[in-house]
């Protein structure tokens, strides 16, 4: 995310073959921002919002695309941030790392608040940021403990997202050809013609589509793990692959759901898959079914609490942060706890808005989570440009991606209980940016100093 280093030999010499990557991939997206956060779009566009799902897959694997191109061309441990700075200079580079973090902040407490929510199915009773307060505790003990291994536990836990959505399938399946008692049998609820697919017109469409390209969130994260690779001219296909079982996975399971129930029965406050099972006999399905969620969630978020970790400390070590913040302590396992304490401090922070906002903050904290992150792919996609002089056909597709994108940003301000977030994140934007030039222009009037005599 900075210095022009060459990788190191652990680095040119990675142990993952682009399936493995393709699974870690799987993992990282699928995540509490599917499982609850769709069941906003769907109340927001109605059984539409299965294509807005197609449109965010297309815009994903645009910016994917450009990121794999990069990496093959130019593998470097920074990523898309290092592009940035090759690309524009010094003060992309800060606005990007920064950006990230931020956007990984607010992704962690969209996580923190989904999984106190979906913990209220059993609590009813327990405020949510008590539950928030408790998961926000577990997530910075495991990471104060270290974790040796887990990697290995990230596969686990994506194999029971998978197979969570998996069951959920096989399920609808069955009761949607009456195998299974309750709900309205076969058939469900098939809209009426293009209205009981639009029923809130192109407005409410345009406006889901953040939620639907916040499920696929976790991609760049694929862009830093490709340096794991034993051979990195094999990271586009292990993100097209991925891409397209995701796609398979959200749309195949989204349309049962919305066939299975009526768009106005879903909200925030549960997953869509365990209202669109509520009519049938199935007593131990919500209770399986929200356990696993819960487990992927918190796992996702306690990765996500590392990474902004370590990204800080990255940060630091360029000289894009103080330098106070990439000390580590060799008494607490060599953990860096300055960097820590920051993202502590974001955890905090979500949990007093999750007390002053209960009724609307997985909405507002989800929506500019998904703003700053799309903020990045387009960081992403502009650096493309140059690092590798697109022209042609590419040119064509990179514009075509940088315009999804800047639909499903401007789509946020189409529905009035979502623009909070978006104003929220144009505001974080703008100081990021306006620090990053403030940044950039001292250290250029440094090395222009004469040194001293």
């Amino acid at each position: 995310m900075g210095n022009q280093k060459q990788p190191s030999k652990a680095t040119k010499n990675g142990n993952l073959t682009w399936w493995q990557l393709s699974l870690v991939g799987v993992g990282c997206t699928i995540g509490t921002g599917y499982f609850l956060g769709s069941g906003i779009g769907i109340k927001t566009t109605g059984p539409s919002f299965v294509l807005s799902f197609l449109i965010a897959a297309a815009g994903t694997y645009i910016v994917f695309r450009a990121l794999a191109k990069m990496t093959a061309r130019d593998p470097h441990e920074g990523s898309f941030c290092y592009y940035a700075k090759k690309a524009y200079g010094n003060w992309a580079g800060f606005s990007c790392g920064w950006n990230y973090w931020c956007s990984n902040v607010l992704i962690m407490g969209s996580q923190l608040t989904a999984l106190s929510i979906l913990t209220k199915f059993w609590f009813h009773t327990v405020p949510l940021w008590i539950l928030a307060a408790i998961y926000a505790a577990l997530s910075i003990v495991v990471v104060l403990l270290g974790t040796k291994g887990f990697d290995k536990v990230e596969n686990i836990l994506a194999v029971i997202k998978t197979a969570a959505i998996i069951m959920f399938i096989l399920l609808a399946f069955c009761a949607l050809f009456g195998w299974i008692d309750g709900g309205r049998g076969t058939g469900g609820f098939l809209p009426n013609g293009l209205h009981g697919y639009f029923p809130h017109g192109a407005l409410g469409f345009w406006a889901s589509l953040i939620y639907a390209f916040y499920a696929f969130g976790g991609i760049e994260v694929i862009g830093l793990m490709a340096m794991q690779l034993k051979n990195k001219e094999d990271a586009p296909k292990a993100g097209s692959i991925m891409l397209v079982v995701l796609t398979m996975i959200y749309v195949v399971s989204l349309g049962l759901a919305v066939t299975m129930e009526h768009y106005t029965a879903f909200n925030d406050k549960e997953s869509p898959f365990v209202k669109a099972m509520a009519d049938y006999h199935l007593t131990f399905f919500p209770h399986v079914f929200n356990g696993a969620i819960i487990i992927a969630g918190f796992s996702t978020m306690t990765a996500a609490l590392f990474g902004v970790t370590n990204l800080l400390v990255t940060l630091s070590n360029d000289g894009d942060a103080p330098k106070w913040f990439g000390k580590k302590i060799k008494k607490w396992k060599n953990l860096p706890l300055p960097s820590l304490g920051l993202a502590a401090c974001g955890l905090v922070l979500s949990i007093i808005t999750a007390l002053l906002l209960p009724g609307k903050i997985y909405e507002y904290i989800t929506t500019a989570a998904g703003i700053l992150l799309l903020m990045n792919w387009l960081f992403i996609i502009l650096s493309a440009f140059r690092v590798l002089k697109l022209n042609g056909g590419g040119k064509i597709t990179a514009i075509a991606g940088i315009l999804f994108l800047l639909l499903a940003i401007s789509g946020t301000l189409a529905e009035k209980e979502i623009r909070p977030g978006f104003y929220a994140s144009f505001i974080v934007m703008v100081i990021i940016i306006a620090i990053a030039v403030f940044v950039s222009r001292k250290k250029k009037q440094a090395s222009h100093k004469p040194a001293p005599e």
